[in-house]
C-alpha cells in the first residue's frame, strides 16, 4: 500500500509540474477541469439523496463542459462579454458566499459532528457544485494572474499543514479533535499543522511572487500571520468536512480513482475552502 501510494504521488506531482511548466495555460486548465469534474462526481456520490444513480456522473460532465466553455473565452485574446460578466459575478458573489459557507456552515457541521444519518443531501449536493466551481475559478484565475510559482506556493501551504499535522499527531497526539467525525485527528496534530503552514507563509514571503509575498504586499506582517493561522485552520475544516460526508455515506474513500490515495476529492479537500479565500485576500478578483 505504501509503495502504491508513493508511486501515485510521484505521478501526480509530475503531471502537475508538467502542466505548470507548459508554455501555455491550457494544459493546467484542462487538468483543473478534470480535477473539478472528478471531485464533483465523488462529492455527489457522498451526498446525493438517491443512491445509486447516474445523475452525479451526468452533472459532473455538464459542469466540466461549462467550465471548458468559460475557459475558452477567458483564454482568448478577446473574451466574450458574457464570460467577463460571469467572471465578475463569480468573484463578487459566488466566491464570497462559498467562503462564508465554509467558514460558518461547514465549520458548524464539523463541530456538531452528526455523522450517523445521511441528511440534507440536496443542500449538500448544491453546495458541492458551487464549492467545486469556486475552487476551479479561483485556481484558474490565480494561475493566469500570478503564475505557476504562486500556485505552487499556495498548494505547498496546504501540504505543509497536512504533513505536519499527520506527523505531529502521530508523535504527540493525545486529545481527539473531532472524535465523531475523524477519530484519528488530534488537537496536537492540528496545532502542529497550523504552525508549520504559518511558518511556510512567513518563510516563503521572501520569495517574490509567492502566496506569502503577495499577502505581505497587501497586509502588515502580523495580519499575514493571523491570516495564515486562519487559512490553515480552515484547511483542517475542509478535511474534516469530507470525513463527515464519508462517514455519513459509510465509505472509506470518496472513490478509488487514485491508487493508494482514494479519490480526487480526498486529495483536494483542504484546498476547497482555502483557494477562494486566497483569491479574495490577494486582490486578484479586483483586477
Amino acid at each position: 500500500m505504501l509503495k502504491q501510494r508513493v508511486i501515485t504521488a510521484i505521478v501526480l506531482l509530475a503531471v502537475l509540474l508538467g502542466t505548470l511548466l507548459a508554455p501555455g495555460p491550457w494544459p493546467l486548465v484542462l487538468l483543473l477541469t478534470l480535477m473539478a469534474a472528478c471531485a464533483l462526481w465523488e462529492w455527489l456520490r457522498l451526498t446525493w439523496p438517491s443512491q445509486p444513480t447516474l445523475f452525479p456522473v451526468v452533472l459532473a460532465v455538464i459542469v466540466a463542459a461549462g467550465l471548458l466553455m468559460l475557459s475558452q473565452s477567458w483564454l482568448s485574446p478577446a473574451p466574450q462579454p458574457w464570460a467577463i460578466a460571469f467572471q465578475l459575478q463569480l468573484n463578487r458573489w459566488l466566491l464570497p458566499v462559498v467562503a462564508l459557507a465554509w467558514v460558518v456552515g461547514a465549520t458548524a457541521m464539523v463541530v456538531r459532528g452528526q455523522a450517523s444519518e445521511r441528511r440534507c443531501g440536496t443542500w449538500l449536493s448544491l453546495f458541492g457544485i458551487v464549492a467545486v466551481v469556486a475552487v476551479w475559478a479561483a485556481l484558474v484565475q490565480l494561475f493566469l494572474a500570478r503564475g505557476a510559482w504562486f500556485l505552487v506556493s499556495l498548494m505547498a501551504f496546504i501540504w505543509f499543514a497536512d504533513i505536519a499535522a499527520y506527523f505531529t499527531g502521530k508523535a504527540l497526539g493525545r486529545h481527539k479533535l473531532a472524535p465523531k467525525v475523524s477519530p484519528g485527528k488530534t488537537w496536537e496534530g492540528a496545532v502542529g499543522g497550523v504552525l508549520a503552514a504559518a511558518a511556510w507563509i512567513m518563510a516563503s514571503a521572501y520569495w517574490p511572487g509567492s502566496f506569502g509575498a503577495v499577502l505581505l504586499e497587501r497586509w502588515p506582517w502580523w495580519v499575514v500571520l493571523a491570516l495564515s493561522v486562519f487559512l490553515a485552520a480552515l484547511s483542517i475544516v475542509g478535511d474534516l468536512f469530507e470525513s463527515l460526508l464519508k462517514r455519513r455515506a459509510q465509505v472509506k474513500d470518496s472513490s478509488q480513482l487514485l491508487p493508494g490515495h482514494g479519490g480526487v476529492y480526498d486529495r483536494i479537500d483542504a484546498l476547497l475552502p482555502v483557494a477562494p479565500i486566497a483569491l479574495l485576500l490577494t486582490g486578484v478578483w479586483l483586477q
